[in-house]
């Protein structure tokens, strides 16, 4: 069995079902579970005419809300998750995370309705999340 998991999630449908995938392996009290959400602003997304400073607080709050309520999912199936609240390039902040930590599996959501494009652990360099990890990955499907 893993003795560390990483779980990334950020409160869509395919991080849910990573959360729920981490649950259903039931991983003994003995494993260190990382329940990871990572704030990305893309340059593309911070342009227009808004304050930049104001979408960053209101995406931080909202992010850091879909991981109090992740972890209480967690908390609820008698898990006892460590949170982690990160920004920056996905594929970038779950690998070195993983590194860090020393992590022996990752759990990803995905969904086949969103086109490669869309996928979030494909990052903006197209570095793809299973090239840069040392460790198993599990993708956990979302149909």
């Amino acid at each position: 069995m893993y003795r560390k998991i990483l779980v990334a999630y950020n409160g869509s449908p395919e991080s849910r079902s990573a959360l729920q995938e981490c649950i259903q392996l039931r991983p003994p009290a003995s494993t260190e579970i990382h329940l990871l959400a990572v704030i990305h602003f893309s340059p593309h997304g911070m342009a227009g005419g808004y304050a930049p400073e104001i979408a960053c607080t209101t995406r931080t709050q909202w992010m850091r809300q879909e991981l109090e309520e992740g972890q209480a999912l967690m908390v609820a199936a008698g898990l006892n998750p460590v949170t982690h609240l990160e920004i920056g390039e996905p594929v970038d902040v779950i690998s070195t995370l993983a590194d860090q930590l020393k992590i022996g599996l990752v759990i990803v959501g995905h969904s086949r309705r969103k086109t490669l494009a869309m996928r979030w652990w494909r990052g903006d360099t197209d570095a793809l999340l299973v090239e840069r990890l040392n460790c198993s990955i599990l993708v956990a499907l979302h149909v």
